[in-house]
């Protein structure tokens, strides 16, 4: 059985704890391999390579930095292939996911390539009589990444790229249900030939987490996950006098009026719920039908499901993967148990779905008539469940929206230029959709929600990325008079 170690100062580690977890192909139920699992001990070792590299590493020159991310850049993207294939044989995610996924980490190690305009300071010259005053960003220190199952490449993409090009140095955590994606991933960013120890990565679970939270030498974290995690990873972080971005849960509503083009929104609605097998932080999970769409895209979208195919990720005729573990399947699945004891109306029934050998596969599942009381809209399903709640009128959904404790995004389908200009400003959450259902930000803006799917209140990558991997400092230098300089400068001496 092939065991997956750490990464730590240029290197593998063999994992020392004598604890590990097992690996599993989602698509078949077969353990590939096992991930050993971080110690206090290994994380200190991690954290201490990372040390150790940041006083030279800080003092690389920004055009050096460049060089080097634009090398990694092209590693990443001539190995996308290969890290596809690991997203897919760890998580189950069909081959068009894995290809995206890739692809929005790059646009991320591209942002991080423009460091030298990214990190320019300011200047004042004369703020007053002989005073100049100017601004700088510089560096934290050891920072480090704590990263969920779902995008096991993209995330610590959002993460580590800025981070470094600021002049920190980091230690990621992966998740430990899919490490083989996010270690090549490093092993790229070392061949790319930036120093050992800047980029460390180190297997574990809870234990590794709480280390990291409590070493005195890590300066900051970063974290996506659950949002009781996030709550937790947050509230420690910041009791231990830390930086902490924790991006938490969601319930992303998608709000179609009567006059959307339902074709459109369908369309939408199916890749936008079960891409990905619906376990991604950016899911629609709830469609708010107004007025007469209702029975409109229902309709639609049950159309649309006939043909949506469910299979091993490796199948390029695979429309919809499995999920990430057969507990996570059967929980899913009790919800839709859930919803139909509940009163909802289960238009397809994804447990009804059949498939032949170990894997953890669930067929897609839509609601109807579902209400705000209901299990499968209060809770984050992470799973391929879309609910439909129907609504009266605009106002009706958008408070919906206002009353969730979630914030991560929100969507309007219509053609109305002024309902759509209405809704970005109502809409209640951090990412905003109008004929887009997954409303991601590009890699030059930043990542995240409102309420519950943020803890704290910096987001993630873009700008917002490299001001939470700086500190500012402002410096205010005051210069003697040219006319009393001990240069003569061909000024008058009584001038």
């Amino acid at each position: 059985m092939k065991t997956i170690h750490h990464f730590v100062n240029g290197e593998t580690r063999l994992a020392g704890s004598g604890r590990s977890s097992p690996v599993f192909d989602p698509a078949t139920g077969e353990q590939t391999a096992e991930v050993g699992l971080a110690s206090a001990a290994e994380v200190d070792e991690a954290v201490a390579a990372a040390a150790g590299a940041f006083q030279e590493w800080r003092h690389t020159s920004l055009a050096a930095r460049t060089r080097l991310m634009f090398a990694f850049r092209s590693l990443v993207e001539a190995n996308s292939d290969e890290i596809a294939r690991r997203l897919t044989a760890e998580h189950g995610k069909v081959g068009l996911d894995a290809r995206g996924e890739v692809a929005r980490g790059l646009e991320n190690i591209e942002y991080a390539c423009g460091l030298g305009e990214l990190l320019k300071g300011s200047h004042s010259s004369r703020a007053s009589s002989g005073v100049d005053v100017h601004s700088v960003r510089q560096p934290l220190g050891v920072v480090a990444g704590i990263t969920p199952f779902n995008f096991p490449a993209m995330v610590p993409l959002w993460m580590f790229p800025n981070a470094v090009a600021c002049g920190n140095t980091f230690v990621l955590k992966p998740s430990e249900r899919d490490p083989s994606a996010p270690r090549l991933v490093v092993e790229l960013f070392h061949e790319a030939g930036f120093p050992p120890g800047v980029l460390n990565l180190v297997n574990g679970d809870k234990a590794a987490v709480d280390r990291l939270i409590a070493h005195p030498d890590v300066k900051a974290v970063s974290f996506v996950g659950s949002t009781p995690v996030a709550r937790y990873v947050y509230e420690a972080g910041t009791a231990a006098g830390k930086r902490v971005q924790a991006l938490g849960g969601a319930k992303n509503h998608m709000v179609v009026l009567p006059d959307a083009d339902i074709d459109l929104a369908a369309d939408a609605a199916v890749s936008a719920a079960y891409g990905s097998a619906g376990e991604r932080c950016m899911a629609v999970s709830v469609v708010v039908a107004v007025g007469d769409a209702g029975d409109r895209i229902v309709d639609a979208v049950r159309v649309r499901m006939d043909k949506l195919a469910v299979g091993p990720g490796t199948d390029p005729s695979s429309d919809m993967g499995p999920l990430i573990t057969s507990e996570h399947r059967d929980r899913v699945a009790g919800y839709v148990g859930a919803g139909a004891s509940e009163g909802a109306a289960v238009v397809v029934d994804g447990r009804e779905q059949s498939f032949d050998g170990g894997g953890f596969f669930l067929g897609a599942s839509l609601l109807d008539h579902v209400t705000p009381d209901m299990s499968v809209y209060r809770d984050e399903i992470f799973g391929p469940v879309l609910c439909v709640v129907r609504a009266g009128a605009y106002r009706e959904a958008v408070e919906l929206i206002e009353a969730n404790p979630w914030g991560n995004g929100a969507a309007i389908f219509t053609r109305d230029g002024g309902a759509a200009r209405q809704f970005q400003e109502d809409a209640d959450a951090g990412m905003v959709g109008v004929n887009v259902p997954i409303p991601v930000p590009v890699g030059c803006h930043s990542f995240g929600g409102w309420k519950q799917s943020l803890f704290g209140d910096a987001h993630m990558y873009g700008p917002e990325g490299i001001r939470f991997y700086t500190k500012a400092k402002v410096v205010t230098s005051r210069w003697p008079d040219p006319a009393s300089s001990r240069v003569d400068l061909g000024f008058p001496q009584n001038r």
